[in-house]
């Protein structure tokens, strides 16, 4: 119990000290709240430095009068299905000619046609095409737009550079580089795209997930992605959740060290406002 000539600004029991608290929690919250928005709205000023307002179609591979192709292209992912069943090494290869068409003949990758496009498979990674559509800054919904808040699409057109490796149940892209003409595209966000799970969303597929469940390994050589199964092979290639998480963990690093250098501040200045009640009190 505090003594009769105590400052109540000293006392650990007195409303003030509650006060305090929550002054402090109120303003922290505020805090994280503006230093989120921040970050969102200039991470998005610095999207629309290389991003476009409109996709940039690339090229999509024609069906018609390519129906040997396509037929052979059939027999030869038929045939590695087949072989997935059995206890042997299995290996697919495909050329980029053979992706492009896989893309544009097949219904289940109808959503990267017009948007995804291999044109070479040189030095162990795939040179790829892209017209990414991408959210825009936030803004008030006009009139005729449900909600409160909506976005202008932006677009990435560029050429990415990335190689084929395992995550987990599927296939995914390990992004080097994204090139867009005449500008940098910044680092930070390759290493926040990347990996690219362009597969992820196949993992479910009665065909297409239990073939990618098998691989121990996606590689490349003469040009041309090779998956492999091969038995009693411990996946070498896998990328682990660290990788995944990095980009996003330096985004919540730098909000906590944020966060503990605010609560420091207003720390010492709450510790010397009380310091001067309790001397005035004295």
């Amino acid at each position: 119990m505090a003594a009769p000539n105590d400052p109540i600004g000293a006392n650990a029991r007195s409303p003030f000290a509650g006060c305090i608290i929550l002054i402090l929690a109120l303003l922290v919250m505020v805090f994280l709240v503006v230093f989120s928005t921040w970050g969102l709205f200039r991470q998005f000023n610095e999207i629309e430095k290389f991003t476009g307002t409109s996709p940039k179609p690339v090229p999509l591979a024609k069906l018609e009068g390519n129906e040997a192709a396509i037929n052979a292209l059939a027999e030869k992912l038929e045939k590695f299905r087949q072989d997935l069943t059995g206890d042997g090494e299995v290996r697919l290869t495909l050329t980029p000619e053979e992706i492009n068409l896989a893309i544009a003949a097949y219904e289940p990758l109808a959503e990267l046609r017009q948007t995804f496009h291999v044109t070479a498979v040189e030095n162990g990674a795939l040179k790829i095409a892209i017209s990414f559509k991408m959210n825009g800054k936030p803004r008030m919904a006009r009139s005729d737009e449900p909600g409160i808040t909506a976005s202008d699409p932006r677009y990435l057109n560029a050429t990415m550079t990335a190689t084929p490796r395992l995550l987990g149940r599927e296939v995914v892209l390990q992004i080097s580089s994204i090139d867009v003409p005449g500008v940098a595209v910044p680092r930070e966000f390759i290493e926040q795209m990347s990996p690219y799970r362009v597969t992820e969303r196949y993992q479910t597929h009665k065909v297409i997930g239990p073939a990618m469940a098998k691989l121990t390994s996606v590689t490349t050589a003469d040009g041309a992605v090779v998956f492999v199964r091969k038995p009693g092979e411990t996946p070498a290639d896998r990328i682990s959740d660290s990788d995944v998480r990095t980009a996003t963990g330096r985004f919540f690093t730098a909000l906590g060290i944020g966060a503990c250098l605010f609560l420091l501040f207003v720390g010492i200045i709450i510790i010397i406002g009380l310091r001067a009640k309790a001397k005035r009190g004295a």
